[in-house]
């Protein structure tokens, strides 16, 4: 499948880009109705295997989940084999960055208790999604986010923040901040000028 006929798909699916979207690759995308996915321009998204030389596990993957949920990528992204999941809303900032295989998850796709999860699991209409928690996600500007790293759901990182090799971020992070391990800690804030 080219490029060009997947764009056709995405529009057909109401999902908004901009000019010069970047396709290395063909990734999932996938727009729940009455939902909203925007990719603005400039963007490139990264999901064949030697797309980028840190070994993607799988393809770009972006999905809303339910009706008046959104994402919301900004302009000059980057995105290498990440998985972009919102039940309610992913906002990612212009120029940010995504290393290979991040997960962004504005939810925990299932309850903690076991007998909540078991009424997902029977529900006939594809799951309560009162049952699963979820809080959007807020990345700023000029972020970058290492590979394999996981951004939970309620982070919101501020502009400039850059977060390590697999760390497991949630909470709230000051502009500039330098977030590794897990859980996700601050090591250092930038002198940016």
């Amino acid at each position: 499948m080219n490029s060009n006929y997947f764009k056709l798909l995405l529009k057909l699916q109401k999902v908004k880009y901009g000019k010069k979207l970047l396709l290395k690759g063909i990734p999932v995308i996938f727009n729940k109705k009455g939902a909203e996915i925007s990719i603005g321009d400039g963007c490139t998204i990264k999901s064949s295997f030697l797309s980028n030389l840190v070994g993607l596990y799988s393809r770009t993957i972006v999905v809303t989940r339910r009706p008046g949920a959104y994402i919301r990528i900004g302009n000059n992204v980057g995105i290498s084999g990440a998985t972009i999941y919102a039940r309610k809303g992913i906002t990612i900032g212009d120029n940010t960055a995504i290393g290979g295989n991040v997960k962004i998850l504005d939810n925990d796709f299932h309850p903690i208790e076991f007998e909540e999860r078991n009424k997902l699991l029977n529900d006939e209409n594809g799951g309560n999604s009162d049952l699963v928690p979820a809080k959007e996600v807020s990345i700023g500007r000029n972020c970058f986010i290492g590979c394999n790293s996981i951004i939970l759901k309620g982070t919101v990182l501020g502009d400039g923040c850059v977060v390590g090799a697999g760390a497991v971020v949630a909470g709230q992070f000051e502009p500039n901040s330098v977030i590794v391990g897990n859980p996700g800690r601050v090591i250092r804030t930038l002198d940016v000028k």
